[in-house]
């Protein structure tokens, strides 16, 4: 598998919170409306402009605060190519292999990747390319490739186990 994107780059302890805003935790239950306000608070721009295909770039403890599942499902349903950062919370990273988001943490590719330039992940190789060089990271394990290919956790149970 391999994307292309471009990026949207953020700092360090960018939380829940803010990912998915705390004012809509009660009001929208629909993801494609999640989609919609993803980032909002943070960055209107990406709540605009964002295209599926792009990908987040973020600095240490990327998804912190609440366990909220909104916070991955808005960035999921807006067709997010991926999350590269120095590091993720600890939930929110089980979370987005839940939903079949892929993440990477490559502190190294985070400090090279500028807001804005195309970005290339490889995961068949381990590498994420960008304007200032490659960047290896580990090939994800056969489980949860099998999760990011079959669209998260739910779909990919569902198939294992040959139901519909």
């Amino acid at each position: 598998m391999k994307i292309t994107g471009k990026v949207w780059k953020y700092g360090d302890d960018v939380n829940t919170d803010v990912i998915f805003p705390g004012k809509y935790t009660y009001t929208i239950k629909e993801r494609s409306e999640m989609a919609k306000v993803a980032l909002e608070d943070l960055d209107p721009e990406f709540t605009k402009n964002a295209a599926p295909g792009d990908i987040i770039v973020g600095g240490k403890n990327w998804g912190c605060g609440s366990s909220r599942e909104q916070a991955v499902s808005c960035l999921k349903e807006r067709g997010l190519g991926a999350i590269i950062a120095k590091g993720f919370a600890r939930i929110y990273y089980r979370n987005c292999l839940n939903e079949g988001l892929p993440i990477i943490v490559s502190p190294e590719a985070v400090d090279a990747i500028e807001a804005g330039e195309d970005v290339t992940v490889d995961f068949d190789r381990g590498k994420i390319v960008t304007k200032k060089g490659e960047f290896a990271f580990p090939p994800y394990p056969d489980f949860v490739r099998g999760l990011i290919e079959d669209g998260g956790l739910i779909p990919h149970v569902k198939k294992s186990l040959g139901l519909k």
